[in-house]
């Protein structure tokens, strides 16, 4: 497991202690749920990119931004 240092103004870090708290995670958790979240995400642009690469690149962006203005 790897740790990170994270630089963020003092009033964002403690909003996020206070949605964490809130619920019922650390503070580690949450950006470890967050990171998840990110990274589906990416792997699904991903996808759907080489999707559009491999058929036709208008459909598959256009499902994409189907996707994403869902998100």
């Amino acid at each position: 497991m790897s740790t990170i240092t994270i630089r963020m103004p003092d009033n964002k870090h403690e909003r996020l202690k206070k949605y964490a708290k809130e619920q019922g995670i650390s503070l580690n958790k949450l950006f470890d749920e967050m990171s998840t979240v990110l990274l589906a995400q990416f792997d699904a642009q991903t996808r759907f990119k080489i999707r559009a690469l491999r058929g036709d690149p208008k459909e598959g962006l256009k499902i994409l931004k189907e996707i994403e203005e869902k998100l």
